[in-house]
């Protein structure tokens, strides 16, 4: 946190004044999967984004497109002192966050994690709204569907088990196992009873081995799973999905719907 930025920012009477004003205006997100979605709708008036988006393991966007503009760690006293015209937080930020932005005068839009296609799209009109954007919006919903039409029916569904990252696996029930079903996966989560997206052991995959394992990039765990899977004679076939389209809706669900097709045409 800067703090010497933040004193000159907001405590009056200092003994050396702030030598250059601060820009008032523009978007400032603290939500890195608004920020994925603000780069297509209002590139050009960004202020600042997450800085969530400049982390590989949290980013849904390019580190090099990322890098092109101003980060906020979020705090209401960094965001306060950048005057921005609307501030995108997420439902996760701090209520307190929230209503410090509100007294201080922000705008604020509050976006929340999409379980499904249709509450992304409606996500993507909303803010393009916000930011005076329809046109845009639209036109990234229009991607959206537009490649979910061309995927094929594919039958029968194949088991497939999602990893998130280490042993998390995605649960049922939201946009990732819609995607998953859309393309002809099965979601084995739901086989080995779960509800929702939870850590599952090398023991309960060897008792029942899916017949895909898709996981984040390559990884140790990954690597490792497939190795005692090998040795068991299990036909278990193991797929990467990079680790960045697996953070949000919005944009990237084209890439994702992508990457699935290609990997569920292996199957036949």
């Amino acid at each position: 946190m800067r703090w010497p930025l933040l004193l000159l920012a907001l405590v009056s009477g200092c003994a050396e004044p702030q030598r250059e004003p601060i820009q008032s205006g523009g978007i400032v997100s603290t939500n890195p999967c608004a920020d994925a979605m603000l780069v297509d709708l209002a590139p050009e008036r960004i202020r600042a984004i997450s800085r969530y988006s400049q982390d590989p393991t949290a980013s849904s966007l390019p580190l090099d497109v990322a890098r092109r503009f101003s980060t906020t760690a979020g705090t209401a006293e960094e965001v306060i002192a950048l005057h921005p015209a609307l501030v995108v937080t997420s439902s996760f930020t701090p209520i307190a966050t929230q209503a410090a932005y509100r007294r201080a005068g922000l705008p604020v839009l509050t976006l929340d994690s999409p379980r499904s296609v249709a509450a992304s799209e409606a996500q993507i009109r909303t803010l393009a709204e916000a930011v005076g954007e329809p046109q845009r919006g639209r036109a990234m919903v229009a991607r959206i569907d537009a490649a979910l039409a061309a995927v094929p029916r594919r039958t029968p569904a194949i088991d497939a088990l999602l990893f998130l990252g280490g042993s998390l696996a995605n649960g049922p029930g939201n946009l990732l196992d819609e995607l998953m079903r859309r393309v002809g996966f099965a979601n084995a989560a739901q086989h080995y009873g779960l509800t929702y997206s939870t850590s599952v052991t090398m023991e309960t995959i060897v008792a029942a081995p899916p017949a895909l394992l898709l996981e984040p990039g390559p990884t140790r765990g990954g690597m490792l799973r497939g190795k005692v899977l090998a040795r068991m004679g299990a036909a278990t076939r193991l797929a990467a999905i990079p680790r960045a389209l697996l953070n949000c809706g919005g944009p990237s669900i084209v890439p994702v719907i992508t990457r699935l097709v290609a990997i569920r045409r292996t199957f036949g």
